[in-house]
């Protein structure tokens, strides 16, 4: 059986976290072959001490905190890294609950394949009872509507009845598909639920952030990049509401243009869907398209959550509008004073 470590970043995120560490616990894979790492950004929340319940409460090995002082996600991936020891790299964010206990097993699995660089489940678990923001992302299949539009998504959408749109080479097997990633063009992959293997990780400089696709697109520029979308899913809960999510939204154009600025973004976003782009603009400006997307979702598996897709997709442009916008007058990284899970 490989050896994993699995790295959560956190920062204040008392009302996930303890969800996502039992399910983590309860996990029907060797105790001796697990270590988790939780790189926190400094919480002042509860988190701490969620994590010393769960140490007492299972018989797992103790979970290992390590400081991450640039408090971000991808920073404290790169932290919680750094400490890893085992075969395999799963990161797994501390808003996300593993939904079967032999979800690691399936996830590990793949790995048999010596082609096999990386996995990731190929769908967000829906369930009736979390918010409809929640409902909506596993739904739709991503936590950004922007990505319906360009095709980059990497989760089984509802809508379209695809994990992605991206051109990419697949081989079926039983329980998992072998994927072959283009290097000029890739899906999202990366985050929630997303192993690999920490020999690949070892070739290339990591540095003090881990952008999840980034560092895909390096390893693909070398070598052909094979990777498992595994048949099963992961639950990934949307703490918050639609401030919350306007906010998210912020801090991801924010982010992304301060680092780009900095010459820390690697990935070639220049090459993004045009036409997509348009499509995207041009749906929120008569709206009458969204609405549509949204009937069309209800009419395939029926939920009210799918009304959010407007709200979603006109904050989206907005956020994404305003922060193109200032970014030519100069951008500062999102601050995470305040910031909860």
């Amino acid at each position: 059986m490989l050896t994993v470590s699995i790295v959560i970043p956190t920062l204040n995120s008392e009302k996930t976290l303890k969800d996502c560490l039992k399910s983590i616990a309860e996990q029907d894979y060797s105790r001796d072959n697990i270590e988790i790492i939780v790189a926190d950004g400094g919480s002042a929340d509860g988190s701490i001490e969620i994590i010393n319940s769960i140490n007492t409460a299972y018989s797992i090995r103790p979970i290992k905190i390590v400081s991450n002082k640039l408090k971000t996600g991808e920073a404290g991936k790169a932290v919680g890294l750094k400490y890893a020891k085992n075969d395999i790299i799963a990161f797994i964010d501390s808003d996300n609950i593993l939904p079967d206990k032999d979800w690691l097993k399936r996830m590990a699995e793949p790995f048999e394949d010596l082609e096999i660089t990386a996995s990731e489940p190929i769908e967000y678990t829906y369930r009736k009872e979390d918010g409809y923001i929640t409902r909506y992302c596993a739904l739709l299949g991503m936590n950004d509507p922007l990505c319906l539009f360009l095709g980059n998504y990497d989760r089984y959408s509802t809508l379209t009845g695809k994990w992605t749109d991206i051109p990419v080479s697949v081989e079926e097997r039983d329980r998992y598909l072998k994927v072959t990633l283009n290097p000029a063009m890739m899906p999202t992959i990366g985050a929630n639920g997303f192993l690999i293997r920490r020999d690949v990780l070892k070739t290339i400089d990591i540095g003090d952030y881990f952008f999840d696709i980034d560092i895909l697109s390096a390893i693909n520029s070398s070598s052909p990049l094979k990777i498992a979308k595994v048949k099963n899913g992961i639950i990934h809960i949307f703490s918050g509401n639609i401030s919350t999510f306007a906010r998210k939204q912020r801090r991801r154009v924010r982010d992304y243009l301060y680092y780009d600025k900095l010459h820390i973004r690697k990935y070639q976003w220049g090459s993004v869907n045009k036409i997509g782009l348009a499509k995207f603009i041009f749906s929120c400006l008569f709206l009458v398209p969204l609405l549509f997307q949204s009937i069309h979702g209800y009419l395939k598996k029926p939920d009210i959550a799918w009304f959010f897709h407007p709200v979603a997709c006109w904050i989206t442009l907005w956020e994404y509008g305003w922060g193109k916008i200032g970014g030519i007058f100069g951008i500062r990284e999102f601050g995470r004073e305040g910031w909860k899970q």
